[in-house]
């Protein structure tokens, strides 16, 4: 991906620096800014939960510029009124209960056209199977159901074509390596007209790439929906996707509650905070358990187990599926989708675990500094799922980790509103890869070394040999 090499190696740094401290927090100077850098989960829970309201706010980075389409959405925009908005928004019109089951069955048919897709290429040779590149159908899964779910379509100009899929989903990886990725003008703003990395050139690109499929499509639905003027916005039709959603918000006089510009900047955030996250931690639990058979037979055991062979892993059965779910929580802890979480900055000088933190530092949380700290894991650098069982617990195992001893969905007023989606996302994509088919690593190829790469994040594409272990009844039931 781009910019994640960059981003890697300064992370990487920044991350040993933190480690010869010996303290679990560090602070270095960019320009003039406070790069404060933290692996304690300790001090983590008192600067995303004890000081929470302090650390509210996000700098205003050049990516973050781009993403948030001039900070109108949330995840990049600083603490103030547009924030507040926009977060209230997502959280009680898109995110909420209500919304996420009335577009249950678009994530089921995504997840049915994953498995689908798969078996077709393994069709081309039934007995000896296909060679997968699993990180390419676990992101086009998180596309198409994001694509579903906000656009009531899987394809944009209704061919489905391949080029096209690929075409937004490099734009997508693009603007979500480079919002990680170090940025000289971020902390030197005098040098940004120089774009010395070339980031901003990049980001630029990325972005007019999504917008190329997205406005277009936006802007002919609002069109659509405020040609009526008889009645209320929120009257006029019955919605189809989340798309409708936005454009039928109203506030308390009536009026449309988000410009154009608010709706394309949600619509951009969405699709980008739908990808990397359930994608990557897939394709990580799925390489770690194949390198492990015992691991393997357990959660494939566990899946037959729960929802037998005759049909396909449904939303109603993930809750039962602990082990498996354990294997992805192991996945978030070992190989987090990015070194650090997005900044946060403090809106005022405050003390933190006895450290002086003046107004306007940047805080990054290590993902991979906390998930493996020998303090909070034993025998960290290894994939133990058992690990997070509950024993005697008829809870199921969670995702998320409130105690911040590795991020997956971080917590706070700036944590993922869309953990409960993401959570769902990455165990459907999971356990239907698992139950659907036999995975093998190709002969010759050395998975452990993949494994065991210094820097996961910029790893290549985990490709197995992939086998239909269903009936072929079960699958056609997909089509």
């Amino acid at each position: 991906m781009i910019g994640h090499t960059k981003s890697s190696s300064r992370s990487l740094w920044v991350s040993s620096l933190v480690e010869k401290t010996k303290q679990g927090i560090a602070c270095i100077r960019l320009g003039n800014v406070h790069v404060i850098a933290v692996t304690s989960p300790e001090i983590a829970r008192e600067f995303l939960k004890t000081h929470d309201a302090v650390f509210a706010s996000r700098p205003t980075t050049m990516a973050n510029h781009y993403a948030s389409r001039g900070f109108l959405q949330v995840f990049a925009t600083p603490m103030g009124p547009q924030w507040k908005k926009m977060r209230r928004v997502l959280v009680s019109a898109v995110l909420n209960p209500a919304t996420l089951q009335w577009l249950l069955p678009k994530r089921v048919e995504e997840a049915d056209n994953l498995v689908s897709r798969i078996y077709k290429q393994c069709c081309t040779c039934v007995h000896e199977g296909k060679m997968i590149n699993v990180r390419n159908v676990a992101w086009q899964y998180g596309g198409n159901v994001l694509k579903s779910m906000v656009f009531n379509k899987r394809s944009f100009n209704g061919d489905g074509s391949e080029e096209e899929d690929q075409e937004y989903v490099e734009a997508i990886r693009t603007a979500l390596s480079l919002i990680n990725a170090f940025c000289v003008s971020d902390y030197m703003p005098c040098l940004r007209w120089l774009d010395l990395d070339g980031h901003e050139k990049m980001m630029k690109q990325a972005v007019d790439t999504v917008d190329k499929y997205h406005d277009p499509l936006i802007d002919e639905r609002i069109k659509s929906w405020r040609s009526i003027t008889n009645d209320h916005i929120s009257t006029r039709k019955p919605h189809q996707d989340l798309l409708d959603v936005l454009i039928s918000l109203e506030d308390d006089h009536g009026r449309p509650a988000l410009s154009s510009e608010e709706i394309k900047a949600e619509v951009l955030e969405l699709a980008m905070a739908g990808f990397d996250n359930p994608a990557n931690a897939a394709e990580w639990a799925l390489a770690e358990i194949v390198n492990q058979p015992h691991i393997l037979k357990r959660a494939v055991d566990e899946i037959d187990r729960v929802v037998g062979k005759n049909r396909l892993v449904q939303q109603r059965d993930l809750s039962q599926l602990n082990y498996v779910r354990a294997c992805a929580r192991e996945a978030f802890r070992l190989h987090p989708v990015a070194t650090f979480i997005i900044p946060h900055v403090s809106l005022s000088d405050v003390t933190v675990s006895g450290y002086f933190i003046p107004k306007g530092s940047h805080v990054l949380l290590s993902r991979l500094g906390l998930g493996r700290n020998p303090e909070a894991w034993d025998e960290p650098l290894k994939f133990r799922p058992y690990r997070h069982l509950n024993t005697g617990s008829q809870l199921p195992v969670q995702l998320t980790e409130p105690d911040l001893r590795f991020i997956s969905f971080s917590t706070g007023r700036r944590g993922c509103p869309a953990a409960e989606l993401g959570t769902e996302m990455t165990m459907m994509l999971l356990s239907r890869l698992l139950q659907g088919f036999n995975w093998s690593v190709p002969r010759g190829t050395l998975l452990l070394d993949h494994l065991q790469s210094k820097d996961a994040l910029s790893s290549p594409p985990l490709i197995l040999h992939a086998r239909p272990r269903l009936s072929a009844l079960v699958y056609r039931m997909t089509s």
